[in-house]
């Protein structure tokens, strides 16, 4: 794969819309871009938490064992259904801090499905010479989209009624967690 059909890649699959990405947009409209930035490391650890060995090890342990494949979406599955409810109970009132704490956006981006696909499709195995510059490319547009996120969440606040639009986001966005989660587990049900 050359690199610009890699960051190409990624960057799609990094926009996309999804639990990690919810979180940080909800993050960025309760807590501001600061809230937003101070989630990066999380995010950014979950992320290489499940990578890294997946690089090393994840295709063979995944041929392997395959029901590990099926536990670990079932796990995300309930865990992205969790955030659902979670989200739509929260109060729709900004001036009551973010909700999103660094141990749920580092639990959600270690069971993200997107996540397995980095670790064992997009990027090389790490004997390979371009293993580091992408991992290093990977970390920087992780960050970057992150706080596109952050930021859109952060315009939900603008002008008058930001408390009303929140609401209004926030169930959006439990809806989208709880689509996601189901069809996590559609797809676990049909394999």
């Amino acid at each position: 794969m050359t690199y610009f059909a890699f960051l190409s890649a990624v960057l799609a699959l990094l926009l996309a819309p999804g639990p990690t990405n919810t979180l940080m947009g909800i993050a960025g409209a309760r807590g501001g871009l600061g809230a937003s930035a101070r989630l990066l490391p999380a995010e950014l650890a979950g992320y290489l938490t499940t990578i890294l060995p997946l690089t090393w090890l994840g295709a063979e342990l995944l041929a392997r064992f395959p029901s590990a494949s099926v536990s670990l979406k079932v796990v995300a599955a309930a865990w992205v259904m969790f955030l659902a409810v979670r989200l739509w109970r929260m109060p729709g009132d900004a001036q009551n801090g973010s909700g999103v704490t660094a141990g749920r956006v580092y639990l959600t981006t270690v069971l993200n499905p997107k996540a397995l696909i980095f670790g064992l499709v997009l990027l090389p195995a790490p004997a390979d010479s371009q293993f580091l510059p992408r991992l290093g490319a990977f970390c920087i547009m992780v960050m970057v989209v992150a706080m596109l996120w952050g930021g859109f969440g952060r315009l939900t606040q603008a002008g008058d009624g930001g408390n009303r639009r929140l609401l209004l986001v926030q169930r959006a966005a439990s809806i989208w967690l709880a689509v996601v989660s189901v069809t996590l587990i559609t797809g676990v049900l049909r394999a």
